[in-house]
């Protein structure tokens, strides 16, 4: 999750330091190719999109199990069974309403009634200005998720974090947040200079052959 986020704002403001995304490329040449089924094209990256959100869910188990320690088998499934409902409906419940925002839009634009036709309008408009707020916040979230994860799982930095929120008092949680999506960045920006130069190898290498 902090490589996704870091190459994310990597791409968005040097978009020079880093090859072409292979995912625009794809939809580029997919677009332009009249052979290509796009609708088998859009469910091929709405299963990637679900292996995703599966590999989050697993992490956010794992982040629950850890916070769980030393409580009963008993405990652990409650707990467990009250975050997976709680994710089910209302994360990805709530993701489902966001993706049909400009359907509903859409259809109320096209009843009966001033009050539904102005709904209708605001929930059009509004989409691509929600839609630019969640990948802001989105991006924000691997970070604090991934630097969490990092964090939790490596004791010096665990105890390094912890001390350093702790210097700050009454704002100790939200420095504690700042400090994971911190460890999340760098680790992300690290690990995407790694992928970028492996690539640029193999690249030099594939020319070299040819």
């Amino acid at each position: 999750m902090a490589y996704e986020g870091a190459e994310k704002i990597i791409h968005k403001f040097w978009p020079h330091l880093l090859s072409h995304d292979e995912e625009q490329i794809a939809r580029l040449r997919a677009n332009a190719d009249e052979t290509v089924d796009l609708v088998a094209f859009e469910k091929d990256k709405i299963k990637g999109a679900v292996r995703t959100d599966f590999i989050l869910s697993a992490e956010i188990i794992v982040i629950a199990l850890g916070s769980a320690v030393g409580a009963t088998l008993l405990e652990k499934s409650l707990v467990l069974s009250i975050i997976a409902i709680a994710i089910t409906v209302g994360v990805y419940g709530l993701v489902a309403g966001i993706v049909k925002m400009d359907d509903l839009g859409l259809y109320l634009m096209k009843q009966t009634g001033n009050a539904k036709q102005k709904i209708g309008e605001f929930l059009l408009s509004a989409a691509p200005k929600l839609m630019k707020f969640l990948s802001i916040a989105g991006t924000l979230a691997m970070f604090l998720v991934g630097g969490g994860i990092l964090v939790h799982g490596i004791d010096f930095l665990h105890h390094e974090v912890e001390d350093l929120a702790h210097l700050t008092g009454v704002f100790e949680d939200i420095t504690t947040m700042l400090l994971n999506a911190l460890v999340g960045l760098i680790v992300g920006v690290i690990v995407v200079a790694i992928v970028a130069l492996i690539s640029k190898i193999r690249g030099s290498k594939s020319s070299t052959v040819n």
